[in-house]
């Protein structure tokens, strides 16, 4: 089995082992990648077993607003202990940017960065979402993002057409935490409805509730499935006795983005 400089690079990721190390592993493994490192672990040159397989579920979501362009980085580690590490932090912090002034494929510019950091602070770290958002002339973009033992953990970017910051300030704090999923009902997937739908029937119909009266039951409950995800329906944070298309009055929500940790 023969192997290329793809397959050393991803040996020295998962194992932190050295690279001409890795290369002699699949040499005498013939390539085969599972054997190269247990070979690398019966020498003693594995800085970790099997790191691939490992669970990253911390991180850091970083954030960075440029004039009319934002940009959100997800970068995910194994323990909150990394993840709140000034050299994790600045490495986010450095993609976000990046994202922000060269669009979403220029964080591929850091990817030996990456590597490096994997082995570094011998953990599992990688990339997760990554979003930019461009205001459009004339509209305005504002960000919340929710700050846990000092490090970005939930990070909102929204843009509102007619409206002020502060206006989209607040909305983006309301999306931080009511984590809406679809900006209008029209967005969500037909069949994301009809699952609901079906599992709203059965519920019903479990309940007891009389066969003529359930059709009705079940189209009251999906407008409450809509209040559940859809930003513009949703009972506004600061007064639920609006909805969020009511604080908006004459101003839109063009879109938004948000991304968390877990």
């Amino acid at each position: 089995m023969s192997f290329t400089a793809k397959d050393v690079q991803s040996l020295r990721q998962s194992t932190g082992a050295g690279m001409m190390d890795c290369k002699k592993a699949l040499e005498n493994t013939n390539g085969d990648m599972e054997a190269a490192k247990q070979w690398l672990r019966e020498k003693g040159l594995a800085a970790s077993a099997k790191r691939d397989d490992r669970e990253n579920t911390q991180g850091v979501v970083a954030l960075v607003i440029k004039g009319n362009v934002g940009a959100i980085v997800k970068l995910k580690c194994e323990t909150d202990f990394v993840a709140a590490s000034d050299q994790f932090k600045g490495e986010a912090e450095a993609l976000a940017d990046l994202v922000a002034t060269k669009g979403e494929a220029a964080v591929a510019e850091r990817a030996n960065i990456l590597e490096d950091l994997k082995i570094t602070l011998k953990e599992k770290i990688e990339l997760g979402e990554v979003v930019r958002v461009e205001a459009a002339a004339g509209n305005v973009l504002d960000s919340y993002q929710h700050i846990q033992g000092g490090r970005g953990v939930n990070a909102v970017l929204v843009e509102v057409s007619g409206g002020n910051v502060d206006l989209a300030h607040d909305i983006a704090v309301h999306i931080a935490f009511a984590r809406p999923k679809y900006l209008k009902r029209d967005e969500v997937p037909a069949d994301v409805v009809e699952k609901e739908r079906a599992t709203l029937e059965t519920i019903t119909r479990n309940e007891g509730k009389p066969e003529p009266a359930i059709a009705k039951i079940v189209e009251g409950r999906i407008g409450g499935f809509y209040k559940d995800i859809c930003l513009l329906e949703q009972p506004y944070a600061k007064d639920d006795k609006q909805s969020v298309q009511q604080i908006l009055g004459s101003a839109s929500i063009v879109r938004f983005a948000q991304v968390e940790i877990g």
